[in-house]
């Protein structure tokens, strides 16, 4: 299914709704706008295989580009529209993009990439880029263009970036499916549809970002499967309650920070909006304290399901209320996309209980980071090729239930959002005033995590607010804010071992043990 099959039989259905304005996208100007893309894509030489990328804010034209490149055999990589100028350039030139989609709503990101970026297709929609000629209107470049689907329309694929250990996004490639758009095989569909009873009737709220992978392959999924989707231009507590209760929302997907600020709201507020209308809240991201996936349950009822997978596709878990209250902390059990396996550091199987490297047994590899041979063959099971792990660690119990013990390399995960600690130690570490530095996440109670620099000052240093301050204004002048410490400790020595690597989960055990 794809939304050109709802447009022809319900075509004044709403395929999306903004949350807060209001502004809707039919099934019949989703089908014609993206068929009209397509068409203008094709005509611009770019073929089967080849990159759209995409810098937006939350908007309905996301959806109108998706599907052209879906509709087209592309890939389209949507960039993270928070990052500065250098860090987005540098994703839109790795995935070799010959096209780039940019909102006004981003408009001071899209016009500092312009400068950086060498791609012959340049559009812009929603409003002029100020400060550069650079990108051609949208709307102009595609008037007059036919709104008949192309005779050959292969399916195309994500192809999303998450960063590397090193700092440097890496982007996972899928295979491109051998088949048309409007013929079935969609993983998406078949998976999570049974799985979360997706159909046209569905009303699914998506409250986070779009450039983030589950929001877009999930709402997408939706509009493939003809329902409505409700997207939030930025989430917000009571909004989002508000949002559940004006659409009669059925199905929503959320991050453990949104629980918690839902939570964090009086009584009084929780308490006016009805949000019966909820059958699945789906979560994932990141990890959920148990207290605060309880008390969701006694909020929303048992309708809260979470599954645990990465953007790379490796494998997938899931657990719903039912599972998850007999097995409270549990991220749930695999076999719907490859089998769990607990690996030793040398890749011998674990027994039950034992904690180790978490790899999902497939048919075959389901991905390949982009450019980066090295570090996809880093992400094989040292005997089985077909067995690929993200580096998370975990264990499972006597009836197969996962549970995650720690996160890839340190990874900081705050608000469901992915932070590499050693980028920030890279650009910390060019501070004339810091000898050294380890960066770490800290528990927070909104948040989930909050990035912390540990720093080593220099000789003769003075250290203090004023430093501390000084220190994370330099960060934020060289990479996206989100990045940024958001506390500096400072100390007079950092743990390393004699080839000089930094033993930084002894760092770490000062603030968590």
């Amino acid at each position: 299914m794809f939304p050109g099959t709802h447009a022809a039989t319900t075509p004044d259905k709403p395929a999306v709704v903004m949350a807060g304005t209001g502004e809707t996208l039919t099934y019949a100007e989703l089908e014609a706008g993206s068929a009209r893309f397509a068409r203008y894509l094709y005509d611009s030489g770019l073929r089967r295989g080849d990159v759209i990328a995409l810098i937006s804010d939350n908007t309905p034209r996301v959806y109108e580009v998706y599907w052209a490149a879906q509709r087209s055999g592309l890939y389209i990589t949507a960039v993270n529209h928070h990052l500065s100028a250098p860090e987005a350039a540098y994703i839109v030139t790795d995935c070799g993009a010959k096209a780039l989609v940019v909102s006004a709503g981003v408009a001071g990101l899209a016009g500092a990439v312009a400068d950086h970026v060498d791609v012959g297709v340049r559009l812009a929609f929603g409003g002029e880029i100020p400060g550069t000629s650079s990108y051609t209107d949208y709307d102009t470049a595609l008037a007059g263009i036919s709104a008949e689907p192309l005779p050959d329309q292969p399916r195309g694929a994500d192809m999303l970036y998450s960063s590397g250990t090193t700092g440097r996004p890496k982007g996972i490639k899928p295979t491109l499916p051998e088949r048309q758009v409007d013929e079935p095989g969609d993983t998406y569909v078949a998976i999570f549809g049974q799985m979360y009873g997706f159909d046209s009737d569905t009303v699914y709220l998506s409250p986070a970002p779009l450039y983030h992978a589950a929001p877009l392959r999930f709402s997408a999924t939706i509009t493939a499967i003809g329902g409505t989707v409700v997207v939030m231009e930025r989430f917000a507590p009571e909004a989002a309650l508000e949002a559940i209760q004006t659409h009669r929302a059925t199905h929503s997907q959320w991050v453990p920070t949104m629980f918690i600020r839902m939570l964090k709201l009086p009584d009084e507020v929780r308490a006016r909006y009805d949000v019966s209308s909820l059958k699945v809240a789906i979560h994932a991201a990141a990890p959920c304290p148990v207290e605060v996936k309880q008390k969701m349950i006694d909020w929303w009822g048992p309708v809260l399901y979470e599954y645990y997978a990465a953007t790379e596709s490796s494998g997938i878990t899931f657990i719903d209320s039912a599972q998850w209250l007999a097995h409270p902390g549990s991220v749930g059990r695999g076999g719907v996309l490859g089998d769990v396996r607990i690996c030793s550091e040398d890749g011998t199987l674990l027994g039950t209980g034992e904690v180790g490297t978490i790899y999902f047994e497939r048919d075959v590899r389901p991905f390949e980071y982009h450019n980066d041979p090295d570090k996809t063959k880093a992400a094989e099971h040292p005997e089985h090729s077909n067995w690929t792990t993200t580096g998370d660690l975990g264990y499972l119990d006597d009836e197969g239930f996962l549970y995650l013990t720690d996160r890839k390399a340190f990874m900081i995960i705050s608000g469901g959002v992915n932070i590499y600690p050693q980028e920030v130690e890279d650009c910390l570490a060019l501070h004339p005033k810091v000898l050294d530095v380890a960066v770490i996440g800290v528990p927070d109670e909104e948040m989930g995590e909050a990035v912390k620099a540990v720093v080593q000052p220099a000789d003769g240093v003075e250290t203090g607010p004023e430093l501390e301050a000084e220190l994370i204004a330099f960060v934020r002048e060289r990479i996206a804010h989100y990045k940024a410490p958001g506390s500096v400790d400072f100390t007079d020595f950092l743990p390393r071992t004699a080839t000089g690597k930094l033993v930084k989960r002894q760092v770490r055990d000062r603030y968590t043990v």
